[in-house]
């Protein structure tokens, strides 16, 4: 079942939707509430407590108040301290609403588990004072009918029993002096149970100045009351005293404000029960109360809740450590229909600065955000930082409470029509589906623009970014890649040890694009590419050498296999008639300089893909443009503080590495000429083959030899039959018989032969192809005036081979020829012998075959009518020149013998080896098996 986007699940308050709210009603003024004149949300106690969340510290404090004014117990003196606008002034309507009792407090929301929990069925109703500091001044007496009130006690007295009780405090009143103790506590019994509520206490007394009398007394003696008055509400077990203060110096404002809280502090601080109403986590209910409607759909917030929280635990390494625990998916249920990270940044960042009131504030500005986002139909599954819209009126919400200079930042980067993220969005549909540029920029400014109070470290890391921006269904690599994006082409966005954040004062990027102007040459450009290539491409088996960017003349004209790297300019693009890769890399086959070029089989060419060489060009020009910044600040032609050098260095870092790949990611295409024939007959113009490599792999020039190799555009290795095929095709035609050096020669230099690595291929295939009678025979020399081939060779084993480019390759049936010519012309033996040849160990010896000279004989010439019939011959070998010694002997006696057909070979080899230190078993393991497999005669081998 699909999730459902907030907008379905939690409905706004009509006045939020509407737009209609006003900033005053969410400003709780008690005063307001006293005299019969706030809002029917403040006023009316049932509707207060509808929209009221009673918190964990204001069910406490309601239960202190009833226990007082039950005479069962309960603080008498409590000090009601939070930041501005953390809610002290909703908590003092709270008691004011059950002090009055103007309806039973059992039907209020919130209230009957409260007197269930202390046993209280029917509190009673007490006096109320409500004094605001706000709306009492020094110097002007408040009228009470025909009576003039001058100072607090006064006040005090007058709401509780009017002129009656004006009557115990009025000399004191009409002369500025405190009442004492005595007369506050028969003060207090006569109208108990007494509520008194004090707000903004501090606001008053600050107004006193030293040794100076006012219509409501001096600083003293409103402090020698505060003094009395707390002592006298201890004594009167059914009077409570409530009271607001700041929670700092700085919240109370002025120097004389901040030595009255000190003041205040002293004397309530004796007998003071301090309480906090709103924690962080329970300011979530209390926002959501206000501005939206009860949530009925608790299915539909659960599943959206669940999938967000999945998103976070499958995704560990793509945000923040807190979204792996088990409670954060009762964090985001907490906070719903609004995302947490909000919350969390606006209490623990936004509520730092002086004019931020905290719930109040948070409050207002999220009517803000709501009525704008349901105006504009958004439909994500949640509010998230990524969904304030910045291009509003809310973007004046946010710019009271900043500085100045932040309106450029958000018009020139974050958000809006002519905001750079816009633009990225419109150019790159992948971002611009998900609004992946502006959500990342605003989740960033709400976490970075209040500044850094609450870090260690300036700015908010990628983690943090993506929380505030991804969704369900959502992939996380957009807004990685966004991110990324907006770090190159924003001009307030700073990152500094993988931080980001905006400041008022313009980045580096500016000054980087004015410099891109410098490197935009192709110039520049080409040879950075040509760099980077060379880094790229190195030469692997089969590869000779790599010309990168090389003119004809300079690709030499041998039989070396060579790598022609094209310019980008001359890049590839299939199915494109625009393309010039083929006609540049045809110019360079046909022509070596002004001259026709004749190894043309030896050439492959690698082209860049048309499509991506701008993006490669960019990034370029970038990286050229950062290290030219570098440069210039290392000189001292510029001034960077610590953050902007080091942020240099990682852009010359990135912008290095995104260069090379990107480079690396279009060089993808091999270019291999070819030519097809028709009836024997070669094509006039060469076809172009192409190959798409890998550019992920591991080795850039193993990866093209793979692919060379394996679509047999280049031979590694060769049958025999491959050869007779080709030598049949092209060579036998015109005479039975061709030099290997011509066959070599010509298949380097025609494309319609097979295109050999290297020449050892082909001595390879000749190798295995001489003992069989199908392919082809083999000579040394052929003699036409006698007919006659020198060293000829057909059909006959031979373990060894030595290469010779003047070799002949002869066709199968004119090698059949002449063998069964030569077998004719051989006269038949006389006699044969079968006394074994004598042989040593360590020596190599050679039993006798028919025909040559007798080792034995140390003299003279034995007559040609002399016909002996058996040779053996023995030879010791040094260890270190066996194998070369070995290849002599096959080349100067072996051959002669090997190449008459009446001729019975054998060979035999024996080994001696001697080892002071002895053999090990392991030694001797490896010896006996590799003996074993090579078929040595078992009865004659062994160790002892």
């Amino acid at each position: 079942m699909p999730l459902k986007p907030w907008r379905e699940i939690a409905e706004p308050r009509d006045d939020v939707c509407s737009g209609n709210f006003q900033q005053a009603e969410f400003a709780a003024d008690i005063s307001a509430v006293h005299q019969g004149r706030a809002g029917k949300e403040y006023q009316d106690p049932e509707l207060f407590f509808q929209m009221t969340y009673i918190t964990e510290g204001m069910k406490q404090l309601i239960k202190t108040v009833l226990r007082r004014i039950s005479g069962t117990g309960g603080d008498p003196i409590i000090q009601l301290k939070t930041a501005f606008g953390g809610g002290k002034t909703h908590s003092l309507l709270s008691i004011y609403h059950i002090a009055k009792q103007t309806k039973p407090l059992s039907t209020l929301n919130g209230l009957s588990p409260i007197l269930t929990e202390l046993n209280i069925c029917d509190p009673p109703s007490a006096h109320i004072v409500v004094i605001d500091g706000t709306n009492q001044n020094p110097s002007e007496p408040r009228i009470h009918a025909d009576l003039k009130v001058h100072t607090l006690w006064g006040e005090i007295a007058w709401q509780l029993g009017g002129e009656s009780a004006y009557d115990l405090v009025r000399t004191n009143d009409l002369d500025g002096t405190s009442p004492t103790k005595d007369k506050l506590i028969s003060l207090l019994t006569q109208y108990a149970p007494v509520v008194i509520l004090i707000d903004e206490l501090v606001l008053y007394i600050r107004q006193f100045e030293e040794d100076k009398t006012y219509s409501g007394g001096t600083f003293d003696s409103n402090l020698s009351f505060i003094q009395n008055l707390t002592e006298a509400v201890k004594q009167v077990p059914t009077a409570v005293l409530l009271a607001s203060l700041p929670e700092s110096s700085r919240e109370a404002g002025s120097q004389r404000a901040q030595e009255t809280l000190t003041t205040l502090e002293h004397y309530f601080g004796r007998i003071q029960a301090v309480w906090r109403p709103v924690d962080t986590q329970e300011s979530f209910e209390i926002v959501r109360r206000r501005l939206f409607k009860p949530i009925n759909d608790t299915i539909g917030k659960e599943d959206v809740c669940r999938k967000f929280a999945e998103l976070y635990q499958h995704q560990p390494d793509n945000f923040p450590s807190e979204t792996q625990e088990s409670s954060y998916y009762h964090h985001l249920l907490s906070a719903y229909p609004i995302h947490p990270e909000i919350f969390d940044r606006l209490y623990n960042d936004w509520s730092s600065l002086p004019n931020f009131q905290r719930t109040r504030g948070v409050l207002k500005l999220m009517a803000k955000v709501i009525s704008r986002l349901w105006t504009d139909g958004n439909t994500d599954y949640l509010i998230m930082p990524g969904s304030l819209p910045l291009a509003s009126e809310v973007k004046t919400e946010f710019l009271t409470l900043l500085p100045p200079g932040w309106d450029p930042v958000i018009d020139g980067d974050i958000d809006g029509e002519r905001s750079e993220a816009q633009k990225i969005e419109q150019n790159n549909q992948r971002f611009g589906q998900v609004l992946a540029c502006r959500k990342t920029a605003r989740t960033i400014f709400l976490g970075t623009a209040p500044g850094s109070q609450n870090n260690l470290k300036k700015g908010i890391d990628r983690q943090r970014i993506l929380l505030g921006s991804v969704q369900p269904g959502q992939q996380s690599a957009v807004f990685s890649d966004a991110l990324d994006q907006i770090t190159s082409k924003f001009h307030y966005l700073n990152i500094g040890e993988n931080q980001y954040w905006f400041d008022i004062r313009q980045n580096l990027n500016k000054e980087m694009d004015e410099r891109k102007a410098r490197f935009s040459n192709e110039e520049d450009i080409r040879k950075e590419t040509k760099n980077i290539l060379k880094k790229t491409i190195t030469p692997a088996s089969g590869i000779d050498e790599i010309h990168i960017f090389a003119q004809s003349l300079d690709i030499p004209d041998d039989r070396r296999i060579r790598l022609i790297v094209l310019p980008y300019s001359e890049y590839y693009l299939k199915g494109s008639r625009i393309a010039s890769a083929e006609t540049a890399a045809k110019e360079i086959l046909e022509k070596h300089g002004e001259q026709l070029r004749k190894y043309r089989n030896r050439l492959i060419f690698l082209a860049a893909d048309g499509n991506c060489v701008n993006r490669f060009k960019e990034f370029i020009v970038s990286m050229l443009a950062w290290k030219s910044i570098l440069e210039d600040y290392t000189a001292n032609r510029i001034t960077l503080d610590n953050v902007q050098a080091q942020y240099v260095k990682d852009k010359i870092n990135y912008s290095e590495k995104t260069a090379n790949s990107a480079v690396r990611e279009c060089y993808k295409h091999l270019l291999i000429p070819t030519l097809t024939c028709t009836n024997g007959v070669p094509a006039s113009s060469p076809e172009w083959e192409e190959l798409t490599i890998n550019t992920q792999a591991t080795s850039i020039g193993s990866e093209i030899q793979k692919h060379l190799s394996e679509n047999e555009y280049l031979i590694f290795t060769w049958a025999p039959v491959h050869l007779h095929t080709e030598l049949t095709n092209w060579f036998w035609k015109n005479s039975p018989r061709i030099a290997t050096e011509t066959f070599w020669d010509d298949s380097c230099r025609y494309l319609y032969l097979p295109r050999l690595a290297e020449e050892s291929v082909l001595n390879d295939a000749i190798a295995k192809g001489q003992s069989i009678k199908d392919w082809f025979g083999t000579a040394a020399a052929y003699d036409e005036t006698t007919d006659t081939y020198k060293d000829f060779r057909f059909g006959q084993p031979s373990t060894l081979f030595t290469p010779d480019k003047t070799l002949l390759l002869i066709q199968p049936d004119e090698a059949e020829r002449y063998l069964q010519k030569q077998q004719r012309e051989q006269p038949a033996p006389e006699h044969k012998t079968d006394s074994p040849s004598p042989s040593s160990p360590g020596h190599m010896s050679y039993p006798p075959a028919s025909g040559g000279k007798n080792p034995q004989q140390t003299s003279g010439t034995l007559p040609e009518t002399a016909s002996s019939t058996r040779f053996f011959g023995s030879v010791s070998l040094p260890s270190n020149t066996a194998l070369n010694q070995f290849s002599t002997i096959n080349t100067e006696v072996l051959q002669h013998f090997i190449q008459r057909s009446d001729v019975q070979l054998t060979i035999r080899i024996e080994i001696s080896a001697e080892s002071k230190n002895g053999f090990s078993t392991s030694f001797q393991r490896t010896i006996k098996e590799n003996c074993k497999q090579l078929k040595f005669d078992e009865m004659n081998t062994g160790f002892e």
